[in-house]
Order: structure tokens, then C-alpha cells, then sequence
């Protein structure tokens, strides 16, 4: 099948990777008349983590978090249209479930993806130049190596995170039985025959993956083993007002915020968007509360033992595998020895290879990290003026909302709001009950300004309560947007 003709002249708006992310944008954006977008990757479809779409596991954010509802809830792109598509409204009711599977909202971008006329597949980004007054991206067919140029007079990038393996395991690089959680699905099959397994990482995928085991191994006798450097098994926050930390309010206060507290900050969060769900736990409790059912409770081959890191994972003498672990508190080490590892140990913002063509007129921090404006522009030398963006490439500017999916429709809106240079999406002015920052000082009153001693037992007026700034608009006119 031929790839349709671009349209004449260049894009407004030019997307790198498809994720949730950009799809968000790639859906607010298709029915703002007179917008020219495009959207690219290439994968051949749409996938979100299909590693971790172990069945049952669900989402930690509810289902208003998809692509759009957050900011318009009239959208064709929204889930709830996407059920009425499906006839599928009646049934998604009668649930009373909040949260979606991860599977069904794998499903739903999928539906979404494949209908979106400016979304391209198998079609990658390999280089983006600056030509004084537009981007020039060269793009390939991943099916048939054709090449063809775009231009654009904004890109967006949107090519995710990469699974990070610790440095401890750089020496079983390669090894059938040490992989990312990332590919927990694709090689679980590979773990067959080994009669012990650890997991490495205390996040959500972690307790997703040490629940599976434990279904698929419950009374076989393989020995399951869950290690995690965090002190405890510390559930991920959850109380309403704790939450208000991935709203539009929290992201503003955390961006004006000097750089040394942010980086402190986000470490020192990791309660708020690394920690595994209270229900996950739950579920994990209760499977081995039944394994203690005519038996005692060291009865099971099961360890769980946080406040533990490997510093170094070797090939063992006689098979299996070797791993050097210390503990926190005590600071004793001991040698641990299994069959096999699933690294569950997060992910990191990549900088796509693209963009090497553009980063010496990239202003990078001193840790080589893009600096980020509120309207999710990154900063660049003068001479190039166009507009780049990030999305989900921004933690250390935007706080711990920047890889959570509630925020996503609102970071789209802001996006196209700057590139556009107009209100295409009004977004809140307040978002949260939580005022973050300190109140702003106010001057001492003037002996003639001092009013007067109520009279008749009259109550002083309150003093105004100052108002939250606005979200930060673009003031840069488009040259055509958990």
C-alpha cells in the first residue's frame, strides 16, 4: 500500500513516538481546524508495555485518565465513547470498577491509534535538522526502507522511557534468565525449570510480577524470593489529598522551585509515583495467608526481605546464579544464589537518537537533562526558534506528575495551547485544594492606612486570600500547539 502524499507545505506540529502521550496530543489536536499534524513511530502498531500486561493486573490511576477526558470530556477520543463504540457501555457499568485492567486500556489506545488520520505506524523518525526557519525530519518506512523528508515548524517528542538494568548486573548482560520486567510476559515461559526465582524491585511491577509467580507457583516447590532496597514494602499514596501532588497546581509550584531542591524532592517522593498499590499488596497477603492453611508461616518457599541492594550479580561456579547483597541497616553482606532474575527496577527518560543532529543548539543542564519551561518547551540556543517539546522527559522540571497518565490530557492541552498561540483547550485555573508554596508577603500597613476599631461588636473584614497564579500560556505565537 503507498503512503498518502504529505500536504503541501509544512506540518504545524510534528510528533516523535507514539505512547499514551502523544496519542493524547495526536487526539486533541485532530479537530482544531486549520492544525496540520503528524505523528509518527516506528513500531507497526500501537503497544503500551505488553510485558506487562499480566492478566488481571490493573491500572493505579482511574479510567477519566485516558486520552482526553480530562480536558474535554466531549470527545469522540474519550473511553467512555470508546465503550459506546463497543457496545460495551451496559456492561463497563454493572463492574463498578474505577480502574480498567492494564490490558483493557492497552486495548482502548490501540482503538484510538488506529483511527487517528494523523497518527503514522512503522514509520520512524531517524534525523531532525534545522533549517533557519523550520524543522526538516527525514522519516522511514520500517517496512520497506523507503525514506522521505517532512517539514515542521514544531516537534514534539514522545519517545518514552527505556527499562533500566542496574549496574551490578552489566556482567549478565545477555543471560536467558536476567531480564526487565519490561519483557516479563515475552520470556516468563524461559523461567521454566528454574526452582528459584528472584525479583528484583519494590514498584507496582515488581508486586505485579511476585503476585504471577506466586499464582503460578503455588505448592511446586519453587523457592520465590523478592528483594528491594527500600526499607519497606511501603504502599503507593493514595488519600485524596495526597493525590493533589499530580494536579496542574502541584506541577507550577514544583517547576519554580530551585534545581537542587527539585532533584532532592523527586527522590525523596518515591512514595508518590514508584511505590506498588495497597491492593497489590493486598492480593500478595492474601495468597500467602492461604498457604499457611494446615502448615506454619516459614512453612512456603517464600522470602521477602526489603532494605536489601546487590551490589554484584556474577554467573555461579556450579550454574545458576550468584548475587552480592547488602543490607541497609546493618550494613552485613551475604551471598544470595538462584535460578533466575526479573529486574523490576523502573525506567529512565531516553533521548532519542533523532534529535542528534539538533543538540548542540539543545541548552542542556549541567547534568545533561533538557530544561523545560512550564509550557513543556525545551530551552535552545537563539538561533533556533522553533517550537521542541517533551512529554514524559521532564520529571526533573515538572515534579512527579510528569509520568502520570491523569496528567497527560492537561500536558497535551498546554502543549497545544503554546503551539497554536491561542485558547484551543481552556484549562483551570486551580486545581487542588493544597496550596503548595508559602503566602505571598504582604507590606506592613501605614499608620494612615490603619483602620479603624470595629464598632458594636463587628467583625474585621478578612483579608483577601491571594489568588493561585494562572497556568503559564505560551506569549510565543505559532508560526502557522502514576
Amino acid at each position: 500500500m503507498d503512503t498518502p502524499a504529505p500536504p503541501p507545505g509544512p506540518y504545524d506540529l510534528l510528533g516523535v513516538g507514539i505512547g499514551p502521550f502523544n496519542l493524547s496530543l495526536a487526539a486533541l489536536a485532530e479537530p482544531v481546524p486549520g492544525l496540520r499534524t503528524l505523528f509518527c513511530d516506528r513500531r507497526p502498531e500501537f503497544r503500551w508495555h505488553p510485558g506487562m500486561l499480566v492478566e488481571g493486573a490493573r491500572m493505579q490511576v482511574p479510567f477519566l485518565a485516558d486520552l482526553v477526558s480530562l480536558v474535554d470530556p466531549t470527545s469522540p477520543w474519550s473511553f467512555l465513547n470508546h465503550l459506546r463504540e463497543e457496545e460495551r457501555l451496559f456492561p463497563f457499568y454493572f463492574t463498578e470498577r474505577f480502574q480498567l485492567t492494564r490490558r483493557e486500556y492497552d486495548h482502548y489506545c490501540r482503538w484510538a491509534a488506529e483511527r487517528l488520520a494523523n497518527c503514522r505506524f512503522g514509520t520512524e523518525v531517524t534525523a531532525l535538522h534545522w533549517t533557519g526557519d523550520r524543522y526538516r525530519a527525514e522519516l522511514r518506512e520500517s517496512a520497506t526502507g523507503r525514506e522521505r523528508t517532512v517539514e515542521a515548524r514544531n516537534i514534539v517528542l514522545g519517545v518514552g522511557t527505556r527499562p533500566v538494568r542496574p549496574a551490578a548486573f552489566t556482567g549478565l548482560d545477555g543471560h536467558p534468565r536476567v531480564f526487565h520486567s519490561a519483557d516479563y510476559l515475552d520470556r516468563r515461559d524461559g523461567l521454566a525449570g528454574a526452582r528459584d526465582i528472584t525479583v528484583v524491585g519494590s514498584g507496582q511491577s515488581g508486586a505485579e510480577i511476585f503476585l504471577d509467580l506466586l499464582r503460578r507457583h503455588d505448592g511446586d516447590g519453587v523457592r520465590l524470593r523478592w528483594l528491594t532496597r527500600t526499607r519497606a514494602l511501603a504502599p503507593m499514596e493514595y488519600s485524596k489529598l495526597g493525590l493533589e501532588h499530580f494536579t496542574p497546581d502541584y506541577t507550577r509550584y514544583f517547576h519554580g522551585l530551585p534545581e537542587n531542591v527539585r532533584d532532592t524532592l523527586v527522590e525523596a517522593q518515591w512514595q508518590l509515583h514508584k511505590a506498588a498499590s495497597a491492593e497489590t499488596l493486598a492480593e500478595i497477603h492474601d495468597h500467602l495467608y492461604e498457604r499457611t492453611v494446615g502448615r506454619p508461616v516459614g512453612g512456603a518457599p517464600v522470602e521477602i526481605t526489603p532494605g536489601t541492594a546487590v551490589t554484584d550479580a556474577r554467573p555461579g561456579p556450579c550454574g545458576g546464579l550468584e548475587l552480592d547483597c547488602r543490607h541497609t541497616d546493618s550494613g552485613t553482606g551475604h551471598v544470595l544464589r538462584t535460578d533466575a532474575v526479573v529486574l523490576a527496577t523502573g525506567y529512565r527518560a531516553a533521548r532519542p537518537a533523532a534529535l542528534e543532529p539538533l543538540a548542540h543548539l539543545v541548552d542542556w543542564d549541567q547534568a545533561g537533562r533538557y530544561r523545560v519551561d512550564l509550557d513543556h518547551r525545551v530551552a535552545t540556543r537563539p538561533e533556533l526558534t522553533g517550537g521542541l517539546y517533551v512529554q514524559n522527559g521532564e520529571l526533573h522540571t515538572h515534579g512527579v506528575g510528569t509520568p502520570d497518565l491523569g496528567l497527560g490530557a492537561h500536558r497535551a492541552a498546554v502543549i497545544l495551547n503554546a503551539v497554536t498561540g491561542r485558547t484551543v483547550h481552556r484549562l483551570p485555573a486551580r486545581t487542588a485544594w493544597t496550596g503548595f508554596a508559602p503566602p505571598a508577603p504582604t507590606a506592613a500597613p501605614t499608620a494612615a492606612a490603619t483602620p479603624a476599631a470595629p464598632t458594636s461588636g463587628a467583625a474585621p473584614a478578612s483579608a483577601p486570600v491571594p489568588a493561585l497564579p494562572r497556568p503559564q500560556e505560551s506569549t510565543r505565537a505559532a508560526t502557522a500547539g502514576r
